[in-house]
């Protein structure tokens, strides 16, 4: 695995749950096609799988 992880925000979570909208944000994506990158560890991919129908994931 890559140290680094690549994602996207690819589907609008304005009609998510509360919860996955927090996660969202959480993640740092705040804009449609915003792409960040996070540190590959177990809370991040935690938090990807639970959004994993909003963004997309890259191996940075």
């Amino acid at each position: 695995m890559a140290e680094k992880v690549k994602v996207t925000l690819v589907k609008s979570p304005i009609g998510a749950i509360p919860k996955h909208r927090k996660t969202v944000e959480a993640l740092g994506l705040t804009k449609m096609h915003k792409t960040v990158e996070l540190p590959d560890n177990a809370a991040t991919r935690g938090m990807i799988q639970q959004v994993k129908h909003l963004v997309k994931v890259e191996e940075a």
